[in-house]
């Protein structure tokens, strides 16, 4: 019989404590700047990827949602011009979300105070060792459980412009 008290029951009760904790404590900032967090993680992945633009299916992979999911997220922040979408110039089928550059000052008006609440709640009560640490554990466990939560990040497909000038590839 496994104890209650079993180090890998501690580990994952911990792990779900402190992400209840953070959100409770970085929400209201998104909130307040009119956003959910599923606003803020799409144009966040946008803005870190490369054009600021993803596939709409890689953008689903990275945001855990399904493709109906991720379809409403940018249809909403589609409508307040934080993001559009773009036809891929070498696929018909796919379709790419973009940061527009609204999306990036909503982005940029929100990541003083967002990071700030990390930094007093999360990654300042760690020093630079641990904070080192537990990046390098947290990726192993991701790489195995959501192995798709990079998706697309490695793959830059070309411009519209640079397939018409024959650039960039």
């Amino acid at each position: 019989m496994i104890p209650f008290n079993d180090p890998r029951l501690t580990a994952i009760g911990l792990l779900s404590e402190v992400h209840a904790g953070l959100t409770a404590k970085t929400t209201p900032a998104l909130v307040a700047a009119g956003m959910s967090e599923i606003d803020f993680e799409t144009l966040l992945r946008l803005a870190r990827s490369p054009h600021r633009r993803l596939r709409m299916s890689d953008l689903a992979a990275q945001t855990n949602l399904s493709t109906s999911g991720v379809t409403r997220v940018v249809d909403r922040l589609e409508r307040d011009d934080l993001v559009r979408r773009q036809a891929c110039p070498t696929d018909r089928r796919a379709s790419y979300a973009v940061l527009t550059d609204a999306g990036a000052a909503r982005l940029e008006g929100v990541l003083p105070t967002h990071i700030a609440d990390i930094e007093q709640w999360f990654t300042g009560l760690l020093t630079p060792q641990q904070l080192d640490q537990l990046l390098e554990a947290l990726r192993i466990i991701r790489d195995v459980v959501r192995p798709s939560a990079t998706a697309g990040a490695e793959h830059v497909e070309r411009t519209e412009e640079e397939v018409a000038t024959g650039a960039g590839g």
